[in-house]
């Protein structure tokens, strides 16, 4: 991550200056703390760097990438809430912190700052063109979360759902980050829908690699706790394709271990992932959707050398332990 520090250094600073008033203070306060627990801030590291493939001065694309940043975390106070989460990071989350209320209202001031900031400092085409990638993949993400919650009382969810959903809820973000990017750098607009459908493929790759993590990972390295998902009864890819391939007895099993509350059902589960190879299965679909954002990235007109960042910052998250 080398590559990568000094525009995460430079997101930090600015995160710092964010222009939030002081008061009413339980409205700002929240939206400070969210921000003060850190994170990757991978995705506003994403927006510099695609504005730097065309204006090696990204000073210019700074606003629209705090815009994605604020915009995460407000999702973040508000999943918190809906998952009823009491931790972030470590910490307390903000409505863990203060109330449920506050977090609401501090989740929806900070996505409000989000628009004041692109139109202070974009105008013209290039604010409308900002506008209707971000206002598209907000929509996007609010789409992913309740398709997320549906899939909560659903019996059956097909692996096609499913990556739709994680297409919405996470990977469109980091579409729209890269987009942004090349819209603050004046790209043409076949090489900023390239970068966004990098970016999205990148994304879906991502999350099924935390998916393979939560069940496969070593705890020393990923710093959670063990089968998470399988513990909670989410409907993982792994879940989803076990049930799939699975015969009748063993669907019926799964089932039962993921709706109960077994001492080993994290156990249990991962023998049966294991009876049925999920796990390779779900290394090649990171693989399928690795080449489909190295395909797009092939296709951004630009030498490969200029690329690089954003080949190694895919490499980086689709190969790391945590």
């Amino acid at each position: 991550m080398d590559f990568l520090s000094h525009y995460l250094t430079e997101i930090e600073t600015e995160l710092a200056k964010v222009p939030f008033p002081q008061k009413p203070v339980n409205l700002y306060d929240p939206c400070k703390y969210i921000l003060s627990l850190g994170g990757k801030r991978i995705r506003p590291a994403l927006t510099l760097i695609a504005h730097t493939l065309y204006d090696v001065d990204h000073k210019h694309s700074i606003p629209a990438a705090l815009c994605v940043e604020l915009f995460h975390n407000f999702s973040l106070i508000h999943d918190d809430i809906m998952d009823k989460a009491p931790l972030r990071r470590g910490q307390p989350t903000v409505h863990t912190k203060w109330n449920e209320t506050i977090g609401i209202l501090s989740g929806d001031v900070m996505l409000v700052h989000t628009y004041k900031l692109l139109a202070d400092h974009y105008q013209g085409d290039q604010l409308k063109k900002l506008l209707d990638i971000y206002t598209k993949t907000a929509t996007e993400v609010c789409e992913g979360q309740q398709l997320d919650m549906d899939f909560e009382s659903r019996v059956n969810v097909t692996v096609k759902e499913y990556e739709n959903m994680i297409s919405l809820k996470t990977s469109v973000l980091l579409g729209c980050a890269l987009k942004m990017g090349a819209i603050t750098a004046n790209a043409n607009a076949e090489d900023a829908d390239h970068l966004y459908e990098f970016g999205k493929n990148i994304g879906i790759a991502f999350q099924l690699r935390d998916d393979l993590l939560d069940a496969f990972g070593e705890p020393g390295k990923t710093g959670k706790q063990p089968g998470g998902d399988i513990i909670a009864g989410k409907k993982t890819f792994l879940v989803i394709e076990c049930h799939q391939i699975a015969n009748v007895e063993d669907q019926r099993r799964l089932d039962k271990l993921l709706h109960g509350d077994a001492s080993d059902k994290v156990e249990q589960t991962i023998a049966l992932f294991e009876k049925y190879k999920v796990k390779e299965l779900t290394q090649k679909e990171v693989e399928k959707f690795q080449t489909l954002a190295l395909e797009h990235l092939d296709k951004v007109n630009l030498p490969m050398d200029k690329k690089k960042p954003l080949l190694d910052l895919a490499t980086y998250l689709l190969n790391r332990e945590h």
